[in-house]
């Protein structure tokens, strides 16, 4: 079984964890949203002008469907998402929306494509599930917010929706053109909303995190996590993507200076022991399966 597609996922997730540390170098009060704008733009912006000089879009016979949804799907998570934390703490939501996507992805893939997750899956997203709650359980300012909490599952839904939609549109559509579209549309509806406009991006405090966070952490980011979300299931994408808070957590720790409890060092290990059983036990069964195969086509020539 080639682990390429996974290794892409885990980088992606990996990538994404770094957007908090970045942001805390910005300045203070810039809106969230404002954030996720211009990131989005420059992410968009950069890889839709590599595409439109390599000739790579061709807009008559484009996937407009399928693009205008996994755009309007990611603008709204990260609109979600960024509400949900300011009503209930940066913990309690981090935990619902990214706790509860592997859940909802499953459930979409399931009553969508008909595809039933599997008993590997189930028990990798379970540890790693537990690992993101401990992770986070003594994080300070948690406040149990009913608005938040269902911001935060509406966030984990359109996370869910926008990796099914990304899987349907890289299935017609070459992976670094994918990018490029979704995320210029998605600053194109995100940007009106933005409270603080764009000026503050040109501030020499503020221009060199977002220029990482819109090229790292977005352009190469969900250019990995659109080609390893090619090859493997919507549901295992999103598992694997866990390894975002994973290393949101150990970069606080080790360039921030936060402190983690026991209790949150249990739930890294957790969350480490879900990716690794879903990646080697998704490469047994695999493996398994293709065997089972051979065997069956020995038969039958016999």
């Amino acid at each position: 079984m080639n682990m390429l597609p996974y290794i892409f996922v885990l980088i992606a997730g990996i990538l994404w964890g770094t957007t908090g540390t970045l942001q805390t170098f910005l300045q203070d009060g810039i809106s969230p949203i404002a954030i996720a704008g211009v990131r989005s733009s420059i992410g968009g912006g950069v890889l839709l002008l590599v595409v439109l000089l390599m000739k790579k879009i061709n807009f008559r016979n484009w996937s407009w469907k399928w693009t205008l949804l996994a755009a309007i799907t990611i603008a709204l998570f990260q609109s979600f998402f960024f509400t949900s934390i300011r009503f209930t703490g940066v913990a309690v939501g981090t935990v619902v929306t990214i706790g509860s996507s592997p859940v909802f992805a499953g459930l979409v893939e399931w009553l969508l494509w008909k595809r039933k997750p599997t008993r590997i899956w189930g028990a990798a997203t379970t540890l790693a599930i537990i690992g993101c709650i401990l992770l986070f359980v003594n994080k300070g300012e948690a406040t149990v917010n009913l608005t938040g909490v269902l911001l935060g599952l509406c966030a984990g839904v359109m996370f869910a929706f926008y990796t099914n939609c990304s899987k349907q549109l890289t299935e017609k559509e070459d992976t670094l053109p994918a990018v490029a579209m979704t995320f210029s549309l998605c600053a194109l509806l995100l940007l009106p909303f933005s409270q603080d406009g764009i000026s503050w991006v040109f501030s020499s405090q503020n221009s060199w995190p977002m220029i990482l966070m819109g090229l790292g952490a977005t352009s190469l980011a969900y250019v990995l996590f659109l080609a390893g979300l090619g090859k493997i299931s919507s549901s295992s994408a999103v598992t694997l993507s866990l390894a975002e808070p994973l290393t949101a957590a150990l970069l606080g720790v080790f360039l921030v200076g936060e402190y983690l409890s026991l209790t949150s060092w249990v739930g890294i290990m957790l969350l480490l022991g879900g990716i690794i059983v879903l990646t080697m036990g998704s490469r047994k069964s695999t493996n398994e399966t293709v065997q089972l195969e051979t065997n069956n086509e020995e038969i039958k020539t016999t």
